[in-house]
């Protein structure tokens, strides 16, 4: 058995780091259980690329800045149409705050949330599935 006193010093003289996704995971995955976000929204590659893939990134519209002991988060996320975007916003830095910081033991300093959408759950539904149209279907031959 490893002595306390040489344990404290091992642990004094050692680093815990973190990947920036790995940041990321954690606020997609908790962002996934928040009703009325309807989705996190990435950038035009990211959107490209979740096309070609059955299982969407939990990452996708999250930024992190993590550094030794704190953490600072920026969410780009498609709010449902009808609720309150402040509501949502506190429910969701509040769970995103939790999880980070349970998980990890980094402070989270802030989170940032930018609605860059608003759409009906059937709107944001139709999108995700997006049929494509037969021939007859088309407005313009």
């Amino acid at each position: 058995m490893v002595e306390q006193a040489h344990l404290d010093e091992v642990m004094a003289n050692s680093k815990l780091t973190f990947e920036d996704a790995v940041i990321a995971k954690i606020a997609g995955k908790t962002a996934q259980n928040i009703d009325g976000l309807l989705s996190m929204n990435g950038n035009f590659f990211s959107d490209i690329a979740d096309r070609f893939r059955n299982d969407s990134d939990p990452t996708k519209g999250i930024s992190v800045e993590v550094g030794e002991k704190q953490v600072a988060i920026d969410m780009t996320i498609i709010l449902e149409y009808g609720r309150n975007a402040r509501d949502v916003f506190e429910r969701l830095t509040a769970a995103v705050t939790e999880a980070v910081e349970s998980m990890t033991g980094l402070s989270v300093v802030e989170v940032n949330s930018h609605v860059s959408d608003i759409m009906t759950k059937k709107e944001w539904q139709q999108q995700g599935s997006n049929p494509k149209k037969s021939d007859s279907e088309k407005r313009v031959q």
